[in-house]
């Protein structure tokens, strides 16, 4: 009984430390589907919760940073993609090269719209306020896949295989007076919980570091 007891907890713990592991095609998972362990948010935490193994945001305005150890929340050339669901009106994004603060929208970083119907006409596969797409490719209340890619000053956006946004960050750029730091750089992750009439749900939340 002892040896059967030994080896089952040497199992667990082969599982737990592989469980951390490139796929055979180099996606690491950030989210575990059952807590926010590895994220972290500051003011409003209340507005992201875990049910159902998905990032549920809803509530007033706050932001969740991944901050776990994986390349220690410091990406720079990566593919990252999420599965997302919006509510009728909702608001959110995906930030990325960001920084953790603890209230506010962020400083640093680009925002990856997500909004299929919120009055603001900006919509999901949006660059925010570099290059913005009125266009509606997907519906709310249908699960879809959004996709980013960077590889030096080059961005690519895609929502389920389609590219909507293409863009190389020009040489001498200044970012907007209002997005001082919406830069390519490198930095970590984030959701968005954009307002309290807002709900947008989250999974499979999946990241390829790229050669730099």
């Amino acid at each position: 009984m002892k040896r059967i007891s030994v080896f089952s907890t040497v199992v667990v713990i082969i599982l737990t430390l592989t469980s951390f592991t490139k796929s055979k095609h180099g996606w690491v998972s950030l989210f575990d589907g059952k807590t926010l362990n590895g994220w972290k948010v500051g003011n409003n935490a209340q507005t992201f919760s875990v049910q159902d193994g998905q990032i549920v945001v809803h509530g007033p305005t706050a932001h969740l940073f991944y901050m776990g150890d994986y390349k220690n929340h410091d990406f720079k050339n990566f593919e990252l993609k999420a599965d997302v669901m919006t509510y009728p009106g909702a608001n959110s994004g995906i930030y990325f090269h960001t920084k953790y603060q603890e209230s506010g929208f962020p400083d640093d970083g680009f925002e990856v719209q997500v909004n299929n119907s919120h009055s603001d006409w900006k919509r999901t596969g949006s660059l925010y306020d570099i290059v913005d797409i009125k266009e509606v490719y997907v519906k709310d209340m249908v699960w879809f896949t959004e996709y980013v890619k960077v590889v030096g000053k080059h961005v690519i956006i895609k929502i389920n295989d389609k590219t909507v946004v293409d863009y190389t960050e020009p040489e001498g750029y200044t970012p907007p007076e209002n997005h001082p730091g919406r830069k390519i750089s490198d930095g970590t992750f984030a959701l968005q919980g954009h307002d309290p009439k807002s709900e947008v749900h989250f999974k499979n939340i999946m990241v390829k570091v790229l050669p730099d």
